[in-house]
């Protein structure tokens, strides 16, 4: 399977968490990113100023952020068919976490 190959021209903070991205093909999406904002690696962007310090890096071509948060620029370029596979993740992840007692040990 063919994987497209985008690149990120353009970013603009337009509200908190929302981001308007322009791509190499004249794509625009506008993409509020507040409900993928948790764990290890993104969670600290829920931090407005860490998020609002997102920057565009031209030798990868995409959104990255000072923690080293970026996202793979296909990913948001067809934003709308990955975000709810995305939110479904991060809840699993957060049902794993929340169902482990400390050291590991299963409920009771």
């Amino acid at each position: 399977m063919l994987h497209q190959l985008y690149a990120v021209s353009d970013v603009e903070i337009v509200a908190p968490y929302t981001l308007k991205l322009t791509f190499d093909d004249g794509t625009k999406k506008t993409i509020n990113f507040r409900s993928v904002l948790e764990g290890e690696l993104f969670g600290p962007l829920q931090d407005l100023a860490m998020f609002n310090a997102v920057r565009l890096d031209t030798e990868v071509k995409t959104i990255v952020w000072p923690n080293g948060a970026d996202f793979d620029p296909a990913t948001l370029h067809d934003w709308n068919i990955y975000e709810q596979e995305i939110v479904a993740r991060i809840q699993q992840h957060r049902h794993a976490a929340e169902s482990q007692t400390p050291y590991g040990t299963p409920p009771e």
